[in-house]
């Protein structure tokens, strides 16, 4: 069982920035696929972005160029630098951790952008 806590939401103007971390139990990390979905009110889960274990990553059209996904494999440590937020962007962020057929949860935290 992988444990994940997410931090580093709250409210923020339009045009701000906030960076979300994501800090992952075990000593697997380095190994894992690691993702920020977002869920707003009456809407499906949706990726946001994901870093693979080697690196790569991968970003919703609606985020590009403004958000950026890094990890830090020392800390077990996901993070999302969020730049120039949107009202749209306000949603529960979820942090995820995928090894082949399993996959892992974080409890979420809110991000709230005001216009």
């Amino acid at each position: 069982q992988v444990q994940l806590v997410e931090s580093g939401g709250g409210l923020v103007q339009a045009g701000g920035s906030l960076r979300l971390s994501c800090v992952a139990s075990g000593s697997d990390f380095s190994f894992y696929a690691m993702g920020w979905y977002r869920q707003a009110p009456g809407k499906q889960r949706e990726l946001v972005a994901q870093i693979t274990s080697d690196g790569s990553t991968n970003y919703a059209d609606s985020v590009k160029g403004r958000f950026t996904i890094s990890r830090d494999n020392a800390k077990n440590t996901v993070y999302l630098q969020m730049n120039i937020l949107k009202p749209e962007d306000k949603a529960v962020y979820y942090c995820n951790a995928r090894l082949a057929w399993r996959y892992w949860w974080g409890q979420g935290t809110q991000v709230t952008v005001s216009s």
